[in-house]
């Protein structure tokens, strides 16, 4: 499984023009599921980035996590981040897992972070989307697990 997380002051996503999802303060986080993942991928992706040390203390230091402020998590699916473009200039995406693979590993993934306690909005699988967001350092990481 692989993600990369954004802290946001603010992030939505539409479907059509319809806000879908939106949160405050927090982590928005694009997801993809990849061929290969154990099934305990999901599981193990939604302890780390709820762990995650990445928001200010009081002194400024990323000392504190998600867990910590309260936040919440924006997660919208993302297949494009199993991208390869190591043959030429158009993506390959064949490492991404298979639909329907990847739909139930996205909701396997949201059910884990929500079972942690935080705030959870969402994409819509599949969809056209249209993510805003105001990226807050910017802190970007990737992660895969």
């Amino acid at each position: 499984m692989r993600a990369l997380i954004q802290r946001v002051t603010e992030a939505s996503v539409r479907v059509d023009g319809n806000v879908i999802g939106q949160i405050g303060p927090g982590l928005l986080v694009l997801v993809c599921a990849m061929q290969g993942d154990a099934a305990d991928a999901p599981a193990r992706m939604a302890a780390k980035i709820a762990k995650l040390r990445i928001f200010k203390d009081d002194t400024g230091k990323m000392n504190r996590s998600l867990l910590d402020t309260g936040g919440a998590a924006l997660i919208v699916s993302q297949f494009t981040l199993a991208g390869d473009t190591s043959r030429g200039n158009r993506p390959g995406f064949s490492s991404a897992a298979a639909p329907d693979d990847g739909r139930a590993a996205y909701g396997d993934f949201i059910a884990q972070v929500q079972a942690l306690g935080i705030t959870v909005a969402t994409g819509t699988f599949g969809a056209d989307m249209a993510v805003s967001l105001t990226n807050d350092g910017p802190v970007t990481l990737w992660l895969d697990i």
